[in-house]
C-alpha cells in the first residue's frame, strides 16, 4: 500500500521561501520530503546526501543501538536489490557511498560524477524507502556492529566521553550511547527494526540535499520519480511472522531542557592508561536559542583551541600540569554541550579541575579582551569558510541544519558570530558556564 504518489510527470513539489543570502533552494514535495539544490556548474562532481531525524534519540528506551543498526542493515537490500548490488553499482561508476548516524538523524551519501546521478541515486532511493531488513542479515550485521561495540569499550578515550555523556544527561537520550550495548541489541528482532524503519523512515522526516554539476529540474524530476512512493507507516511487513505485535513503542520522554543542575561526579579507573583524562561537560541552549549555542562556540575557542587560548597558555605552556588541553562546543537539536579534555598525571587532577574552575570565574566577572575576541571570530570565521569549499561539505552542512533547525540558517554562522561583544560573551559565561554546575569524569591508571 503506497501511502504517497505522483502523477508521472506531474509537478509535485513547491518552493520554499529562504533567507536572501542562502545560496540553495530550498523546496517540499507534496509527500513532505524537503529537498535542497544547489547548482555548481564548475564542478563535475554530485554529491546526495539525505539527512533522516532517525537517530538515537527517537529509539525507545530499550532499543538502544537500533538507529545505528539501521544504518547499516539499510544496505543490505531489498526485494528488488541484492545485498551488495548497491556498493556495485556506485563504485562501479567510481563513486563513494557512507552513512553515518548521531542522536539527532542518520544520514546517507554519495559522491559520483554529476552525469551518473541518474544511475546512482535511484538505487540509494530503493534502499531508503524498501529496506527489506531479512533476517540472515540481519544476525550476521548484528555481529559486526557487536564487534563495534566490543572494540569502542575498549578505547578509554570512548569510556570517558560515554560516561561523561552519561553523567551529563542522565534522564536524557543524549546519555545514551548511540551505538547501544550488547545486552540490548541481542534482543533486538528484524521485526522490530521494520517497524523502526516504517515509522521514522518517512518523507515528511527526511531532508535530500543535490549539490553540485546538477541543474535544478534534473534534480527535481529525477528525486520526484524516486522519492515519490512510501509505505505506510505501520503495515503487515513489520510483524512478525507469529501473528504478534510489532509495533512501535513510543519514545522515552525527554527533558524539555536538559541541563547539569549541580557538580555530578564519576571516575573511572582503568588497565593499562598511561596518562590520566579529565573531562568536564556544561549543557546550553539547543536550537531555540542557536545565537547563545554559537556564542558558546566562541567561548570555547576562547578557552582551549590554539596555543593561545587560556587554557593551554595557561596549564600546559606555562605552568606544565596538562600533557595536552583542549575545548569544543557540540550544537545539538535540544542541548547544546561545551567541554573541556585534559591528558595529564593522576596527581595533579585536583589542581587542575581546581584551575579550570577558576578560569570560568574570571571569564564571568572581567569581559575578555578585544584582541582574544578577534582572534575567535577570525578562527571560527575561517573554518567555516574552509567547511564550505567542497559540494560534499555545502550538501552536509544543509542536511545537518535542515534535520536540526531549517537549512537556510547555516549560512547566517558567520554574521552572527561577529557580532559577539566581551560584554555578551561574559553574560553567557554567567549564565552557562559556572563552576558550581558541570558534569566531570576522571580517567584513572589503574
Amino acid at each position: 500500500m503506497n501511502r504517497h504518489a505522483a502523477g508521472q510527470g506531474n509537478q509535485c513539489w513547491t518552493q520554499v521561501p529562504t533567507v536572501n543570502s542562502f545560496p540553495a533552494s530550498i523546496f517540499k514535495l507534496n509527500n513532505g520530503l524537503t529537498v535542497v539544490h544547489q547548482f555548481i556548474p564548475a564542478t563535475p562532481v554530485a554529491v546526495v546526501d539525505i539527512w533522516v531525524r532517525a537517530g538515537a534519540a527517537t529509539e525507545p528506551r530499550d532499543w538502544g543501538g537500533m538507529a545505528h543498526f539501521l544504518e547499516h542493515i539499510i544496505f543490505k537490500g531489498t526485494s528488488r536489490l541484492a545485498p551488495g548490488v548497491f556498493d556495485w553499482m556506485v563504485e562501479n561508476q567510481g563513486g563513494i557511498t557512507n552513512a553515518a548516524t548521531s542522536h539527532d538523524y542518520a544520514h546517507f551519501f554519495i559522491t559520483a560524477a554529476a552525469q551518473t546521478l541518474d544511475w546512482t541515486l535511484p538505487p540509494l532511493a530503493e534502499l531508503l524507502i524498501n529496506a527489506a531488513i531479512p533476517e540472515a542479515e540481519f544476525v550476521r550485521e548484528r555481529n559486526v556492529v557487536l564487534e563495534e561495540i566490543r572494540q569502542a569499550s575498549d578505547s578509554p578515550d570512548w569510556q570517558g566521553y560515554q560516561s561523561l555523556m552519561e553523567t551529563t544527561y542522565p534522564h536524557h537520550p543524549y546519555g545514551r550511547p548511540i551505538l547501544g550495548t550488547q545486552s540490548q541489541l541481542i534482543q533486538r528482532s528484524p521485526w522490530e527494526m521494520r517497524a523502526f524503519h516504517r515509522v521514522h523512515y518517512q518523507p515528511e522526516n527526511m531532508t535530500l540535499v543535490v549539490v553540485g554539476g546538477v541543474e535544478q529540474e534534473q534534480a527535481l524530476n529525477l528525486v520526484q520519480r524516486h522519492f515519490c512512493d512510501f509505505p505506510a507507516a505501520c503495515g503487515e511487513p513489520a510483524l512478525p511472522a507469529d501473528g504478534g505485535s510489532a509495533y512501535l513503542p513510543a519514545p522515552a520522554s525527554w527533558k524539555a531542557k536538559p541541563s547539569v543542575p549541580a557538580i555530578r561526579r564519576c571516575s573511572l579507573d582503568l588497565p593499562r592508561l598511561e596518562q590520566a583524562r579529565l573531562m568536564m561537560a556544561w549543557t546550553g541552549p539547543g536550537v531555540e536559542q542557536l545565537e547563545s549555542a554559537y556564542g558558546l562556540e566562541v567561548l570555547a575557542v576562547l578557552l582551549g583551541q590554539g596555543r593561545t587560548s587560556r587554557l593551554v597558555r595557561d596549564l600546559r605552556e606555562q605552568r606544565g600540569m596538562v600533557h595536552d588541553i583542549m575545548s569544543s562546543c557540540l550544537l545539538q537539536r535540544q542541548s547544546s554541550l561545551l567541554t573541556i579534555c585534559a591528558w595529564l598525571d593522576p596527581q595533579d587532577l585536583e589542581q587542575v579541575e581546581a584551575l579550570i574552575c577558576e578560569h570560568l570565574r574570571a571569564l564571568s566577572t572581567t569581559p575578555i579582551t578585544n584582541l582574544e575576541l578577534d582572534r575567535c571570530k577570525r578562527l571560527l570565521g575561517n573554518s567555516y569558510a574552509f567547511s564550505t569549499e567542497a559540494p560534499g561539505q555545502l550538501a552536509g552542512l544543509y542536511g545537518y541544519y535542515s534535520v536540526i533547525a531549517q537549512a537556510d540558517i547555516a549560512v547566517a554562522y558567520p554574521e552572527v558570530v561577529q557580532k559577539f561583544t566581551p560584554e555578551s560573551l561574559q553574560a553567557l559565561a554567567c549564565r552557562y558556564l559556572t563552576p558550581d554546575r558541570y558534569a566531570i569524569t576522571l580517567l584513572k591508571p589503574n
